[in-house]
Parts: C-alpha cells; sequence; structure tokens
C-alpha cells in the first residue's frame, strides 16, 4: 500500500508540474504595449547618443587631417625659403608661385624653373566647400605668410584666439591659423 501511494504522489507531482508548465504557456502570451514602448524609446535614446557622438569624432578627425595637411604645406614653404629666401607668392607673382589648386598632380609647388619639387600634390581641405578650404597669404614682399583653414570643432584647444573673416565663427567653425616661424 505504501509503493502505490508512492507512485500516486509520483504521478499527482508530474501530472501537477505538467499542468503547471502548460499553464505558464498559456498565460505568457508575450510583451506589453508599455513594455514594447519602453524598449523602443531606451533604444532610440542610445541610438541618438551614440550618433551625436559619431558626428564629433567625424569631425575632431577632419580638423586633426586640416591642422596636419597645414603641417606638411608648412614645411614645403620652409624648405622653398631655405632655397629662394623668401616665402612664394601666389600663382603669378614673384619671386616664386605657389599653387592655388589643390589635389592637382599636373601643379606641383615648384621654384621658379620647375626642377625642384617641393610638394607634389597641395592637399584639399577635407570638405573642400564654402569655408571649408585652406586660404595662403603671402604679405612683406615674400618676407611672412599666413595659412588659414576653418575647424569644425569650436571647442578646439587651438584654434586662433579671435575668428578670421574667411570663417563663419559663432558655433559653426573657427579659424586655424599657420604663420612663418
Amino acid at each position: 500500500m505504501n509503493q502505490e501511494l508512492r507512485i500516486m504522489n509520483k504521478k499527482k507531482n508530474l501530472i501537477t508540474i505538467i499542468h503547471d508548465s502548460l499553464f505558464m504557456i498559456r498565460k505568457s502570451r508575450g510583451f506589453t504595449l508599455i513594455e514594447l514602448l519602453v524598449a523602443i524609446i531606451i533604444i532610440g535614446l542610445l541610438a541618438g547618443l551614440l550618433t551625436a557622438n559619431f558626428v564629433g569624432v567625424r569631425q575632431r578627425t577632419r580638423d586633426g587631417v586640416r591642422k596636419s595637411d597645414l603641417g606638411q604645406i608648412r614645411s614645403a614653404l620652409e624648405f622653398y625659403r631655405s632655397d629662394s629666401g623668401l616665402y612664394p607668392v601666389v600663382v603669378g607673382g614673384d619671386p616664386g608661385d605657389f599653387p592655388n589648386t589643390c589635389d592637382d598632380p599636373t601643379n606641383p609647388f615648384t621654384d621658379s624653373a620647375g626642377a625642384v619639387i617641393y610638394m607634389r600634390e597641395i592637399p584639399c581641405d577635407p570638405l573642400n566647400t564654402g569655408d571649408y578650404v585652406y586660404t595662403y597669404a603671402v604679405g612683406g614682399g615674400g618676407a611672412t605668410y599666413s595659412i588659414v583653414s576653418c575647424l569644425e570643432n569650436v571647442n578646439d584647444s587651438q584654434k586662433d584666439p579671435s575668428n578670421d573673416a574667411l570663417c563663419t565663427g559663432g558655433t559653426t567653425n573657427w579659424s586655424f591659423t599657420v604663420n612663418n616661424p
């Protein structure tokens, strides 16, 4: 009789487990509308924050490229000055010509005779539109120069103390100038 009771209890427990499992399946039919909305809102907020962060990274990267380009142009200008004694003026003037177009392999930065190539291609601004171009100006008959570029990150620690007139300034961009040393 004890054995029969044990078998009946095992069967009853098994039936209870099966019943509870089926009951749980019947009760859980999916997520509620509120749970879905909360999940969608959280995903949307995270996506918005990440997208804003990626935009800032891209701007800072382009600003880094601008600074690097101006440094390369500065080096080429210094080599030119060490050979000729003065900095070049924009194409068509004296004491030498500095190309007024960027990324043009047919118009390298050379000495006046074209014998020494200081820079094969003058680099362009990464955006190369509107305010985002490199502006070269020579002064003092070739004794000084400045190259201005507009930065996208207005919080850049290396921006000019006062914004150049070439850049719109404020919250959109700010100038970065490289002068002769």
